[in-house]
């Protein structure tokens, strides 16, 4: 039974999405505001957080800033009016998918299926393995990404694109290729998400785009170079 964390203000919403998360086989925790969803995040520990944008106290801005800080739990936003904006923040601020209210039952729980699965898959991944190219280490077992030698803070979206990539060292993968196999969606749609969350990375990593390992191949993606 996985545990998801709803941090919703408003209580018709929020009981709707306590309803459908625990007809689905989940066990749910609500946060009225972004102050109590953090508290609850801590003494709860989910494996997933939907998280209102639009929230009393404490905005859900500064709580995915919160959250981001201490912990790589998906991340599924709760806009109320589907903007590009919002949906651009979400994702360069850590995010790893969004929803725009209203959404249907169906759209809700497919998501979240798919967040779980992508960390139960990462977890499953975390084997023996080592990667070390003397620019970039991936540290599989323990999780731990390190550039230059320094340990580099990642969110659990960005560890899974690192290792993808690393993985597929050389080979060119399209944004379609890399939605399903990070994002595990396979629409294809929301290439955005790609190019955003390649951004926060490399500058996370202190790589410009002249010497990142991690290049863009015109009109056909991105791929991992490793030194020479």
């Amino acid at each position: 039974m996985s545990r998801v964390l709803v941090v919703e203000d408003e209580p018709d919403i929020a009981m709707v999405l306590r309803m459908l998360l625990e007809r689905a086989g989940h066990e749910v925790a609500h946060g009225a505001d972004g102050r109590q969803g953090l508290r609850m995040m801590h003494e709860k520990r989910p494996d997933l957080v939907l998280l209102d944008i639009g929230l009393p106290v404490m905005d859900g801005w500064v709580v995915l800033e919160r959250i981001r800080d201490v912990s790589e739990v998906p991340v599924l936003l709760l806009t109320a009016h589907g903007l590009e904006a919002d949906k651009v923040r979400g994702l360069r601020g850590g995010a790893d998918d969004y929803l725009t209210k209203p959404f249907s039952s169906k759209e809700l729980l497919a998501r979240v299926e798919a967040l779980l699965r992508r960390a139960d898959r990462a977890s499953a991944e975390a084997g023996t393995e080592v990667y070390d190219d003397g620019t970039l280490r991936v540290d599989h077992r323990a999780r731990r990404v390190y550039a230059s030698g320094d340990e580099i803070e990642v969110n659990a979206t960005e560890y899974r694109l690192l290792s993808t990539f690393v993985r597929h060292r050389d080979a060119v993968l399209s944004p379609r290729q890399l939605l399903r196999l990070v994002w595990d969606d396979e629409s294809g749609v929301g290439a955005d998400r790609v190019k955003f969350a390649i951004l926060r990375l490399r500058r996370k990593l202190g790589w410009s785009a002249d010497d990142s390992p991690i290049r863009a191949a015109r009109g056909m993606g991105y791929r991992y170079s490793p030194p020479r």
